[in-house]
């Protein structure tokens, strides 16, 4: 007779399933970021979304579809992280609201559901480019619908099969829609991850996935993947890098069936020369062993999950004796600012170094989110910085691409506060912004002049490159330095001086007259300085600004003016 619904019980089954899954799979989600920067994260940004969610769903020992739903969307919301989380969060808060009203769902409620999904995903964003995350939900949708309207199945387990096979087929056509892929060589990171999760939501429909054990509203409610609890089935975090002798894709196929045989959360990652392997097992040496027979080792890393899971404990227990004078003895810079008379106006600024920091404060930024290219904060970040600040009007600076999504989506949950969301890609561009903010003029004028000001900035950065590739017609090699706008490279060097130079060449013209340099953590002020004084050298008539950032992985953030 086939399978014609599902209840609370197996739907909370198949949510946890699915955040499991695809947390296993986040390292090999992220190796398909497009660019070759250390900060390519759509993997871990999903997960950590989703994970927020999963917190919610396993607190509920009794599930009803109401409280699930509630669990999902608003979970989902505010752990929001990077634009990737941003829309799969949409995706979540477009399906619970098709399952509204409803104690079990069969075909028919699951495409409605699908296609709400789909189109709220789509309204978040303000220009939807096909070939991502949304393509892919897009396709399942419509294809969920065709199932219904052709009466092809009541059966859900072969209605999820029929959806995810469209979906697969067409993430796989996401390289023929956005040529950076088809260079790359790789399908979307955002359209994977959500394949990741619905893999893992379906394995557990047919009975496939370890069971999760679903705790009650007094213990713990957080989710753990690879440390679940204290009795810890493969004990041992193995990692290496092997250094190929054989064709790579042979060795990743048969290299992760032995592993899977000898433990879980395995993950091998082939590129040309190198395979990348992650696994937890007991037994280390057998792991090795295999793998020295298809070529030598480097980076080898074996951690005891079972001593770190103990000594967490401790430093928990610790934690928690100890919270009552570190929060009164330890405040922050930031929660004093905000901790003043309600006032007109009030900023939030997202900032990735400690100098940085110190710059947005001295522009009187109210409140320092600390994060930015290697750590998107999340929606409930952006809201806690929201409560903290009291005042009327609130300008959001979040200074990276990848945030801006879910400064928007703060924004939208914000209902006593009028947020006003100034759209900086980058921190030259926060700091313009702030820079050209006029006290007396009204929040409209001043978000109009804000934004169109920081746009004359030109601005980029300066970075390493984490593997070898070939984009925009340039060979990098791993190690290169790369000068970034805004995601675009447009110089590699061997060097960061070298790279930054060419950066510069690019972004500066005959009415140039300032660059500033904000150099960060791995940089010394004397390179920076000598940096500086090439560039005045090379240039006439263009003076030179050097800052300390502090930001990590980014040897400078350039702005020409």
């Amino acid at each position: 007779m086939g399978l014609k619904s599902i209840d609370a019980k197996m739907f909370q089954k198949m949510f946890l399933s699915g955040a499991r899954a695809l947390d296993e799979k986040k390292e090999y989600i992220n190796e398909l970021n497009v660019f070759p920067v250390p900060d390519g994260d759509t993997g871990t940004n999903m997960t950590m979304t989703i994970i927020a969610a999963a917190k919610e769903v396993n607190s509920i020992s009794n599930p009803t579809m109401e409280q699930l739903g509630k669990a999902i969307s608003s979970g989902s919301l505010r752990g929001a992280r990077g634009n990737s989380g941003v829309i799969m969060s949409q995706l979540f808060r477009g399906f619970v609201k098709g399952i509204k009203g409803n104690d079990t769902l069969d075909v028919n409620i699951l495409a409605n559901s699908l296609q709400h999904a789909a189109d709220t995903a789509y309204k978040a964003v303000m220009k939807p480019k096909e070939g991502t995350i949304l393509t892919v939900a897009r396709a399942g949708a419509d294809k969920a619908v065709d199932v219904i309207i052709n009466n092809d199945t009541e059966d859900i387990t072969e209605f999820c099969d029929i959806v995810i096979e469209s979906m697969e087929e067409e993430l796989l056509k996401t390289p023929d829609m956005l040529p950076v892929l088809k260079q790359a060589g790789v399908v979307d990171s955002g359209g994977e991850g959500l394949m990741a999760f619905l893999r893992g939501a379906v394995d557990a429909l047919k009975g496939k996935a370890p069971d999760i054990k679903v705790k009650s509203r007094g213990s713990s409610r957080t989710v753990k993947t690879d440390i679940p609890d204290a009795n810890i089935k493969f004990g041992y975090c193995t990692e290496f890098i092997i250094m190929l002798e054989h064709n790579a894709d042979v060795v990743e196929a048969q290299l992760k069936e032995y592993l899977q045989q000898i433990g879980d959360c395995v993950v091998v990652v082939a590129d040309d020369e190198i395979v990348k392997v992650h696994v937890h097992t007991n037994d280390p040496g057998l792991a090795i062993q295999k793998a020295l027979s298809y070529g030598s080792l480097t980076s080898m890393k074996i951690d005891n999950m079972r001593e770190e899971h103990n000594e967490k404990v401790i430093r928990d227990a610790e934690r928690a004796a100890m919270q009552q004078s570190q929060d009164s003895k330890k405040e922050s810079i930031t929660a004093q600012k905000a901790r003043t008379e309600r006032k007109n106006t009030g900023f939030i600024v997202v900032s990735s170094g400690e100098g940085l920091s110190d710059i947005f404060h001295d522009l009187k930024a109210d409140y320092i989110i600390e994060g930015g290219q290697t750590m998107n904060p999340s929606t409930d970040d952006m809201l806690t910085a929201i409560d903290s600040v009291n005042a009327d009007n609130i300008f959001i600076l979040p200074n990276n691409g990848n945030i801006i999504l879910a400064a928007n989506q703060a924004k939208e949950m914000t209902k006593d506060k009028n947020i006003i969301v100034i759209p900086s890609r980058n921190i030259p561009q926060g700091i313009a912004a702030l820079i050209n903010y006029t006290e007396g003029s009204s929040v409209k004028e001043n978000e109009r002049n804000m934004s169109s000001e920081m746009l004359d900035i030109k601005s980029g950065q300066v970075t390493y490159a984490v593997r070898d590739t070939n984009m925009d017609g340039r060979n990098i090699k791993k190690g290169d330095f790369m000068g970034l706008t805004d995601k675009t490279i447009v110089s590699v060097g061997s060097n960061a001086k070298e790279a930054a130079k060419k950066l510069i060449k690019e972004l500066a013209d005959n009415s140039s007259e300032l660059v500033c340099l904000y150099y960060g953590a791995d940089t010394t002020e004397e390179e920076a300085e000598l940096l500086a004084d090439e560039i005045v050298a090379d240039y006439n008539g263009i003076d030179v600004e050097v800052q300390y950032g502090g930001q990590p992985v980014y040897s400078y953030y350039i702005s020409v003016e």
